[in-house]
């Protein structure tokens, strides 16, 4: 249990900053973010009082990790126990198929929680190895070629290794 939760906390921090880095990586996650409220926060978390994130849309198409904002949450992902974050973390279950077996919660509006699944998906395709990713998401793109996938992925994790490192 100690191990996933080091794990979980771990992750949450990766997906928080990579979802920040793939709106300024691709455009289909941008479109997707744009069509959220200026201002809006998101947040990922265990409950109760687990591992999680906070992210918040810019207005320009762009998200950012808003851990420290003491705002009002206006769309929060809950899993419902840790065993369950870890699953989906861990690539052995989905996003779309934890929803759908009742390990999440979406509190806030519907449409831009499936928004927000809609950029996971393509975050996941795009930074995990094909095989992987076919596992995590719904459907995995029939558009991203390989060198496509390749450039986007350095430059996701360029991203998130520059704001683990640095913090901007």
């Amino acid at each position: 249990m100690r191990i996933q939760r080091i794990y979980v906390s771990i992750m949450m921090m990766i997906v928080g900053r990579a979802l920040s880095a793939i709106s300024r990586v691709d455009e289909e996650a941008i479109e997707e973010i744009k069509g959220l409220p200026e201002d809006y926060i998101i947040q990922m978390v265990v409950v109760p009082g687990g591992p999680g994130f906070k992210v918040r849309t810019v207005g320009d198409g762009t998200l950012e990790v808003a851990n420290n904002t003491q705002r009002k949450v206006d769309l929060s992902i809950k899993f419902k126990h840790l065993s369950h974050a870890f699953s989906v973390l861990s690539f052995q279950e989905g996003t779309a198929e934890a929803f759908t077996k009742d390990r999440m919660i979406a509190d806030g509006e519907l449409s831009h929680s499936i928004r927000l699944v809609r950029i996971l998906n393509k975050m996941e395709a795009i930074i995990l190895p094909k095989f992987i990713a076919k596992r995590a998401v719904k459907r995995y793109p029939d558009n991203l070629g390989c060198m496509e996938k390749i450039t986007k992925a350095v430059r996701i994790y360029a991203r998130v290794i520059r704001h683990l490192i640095i913090g901007s």
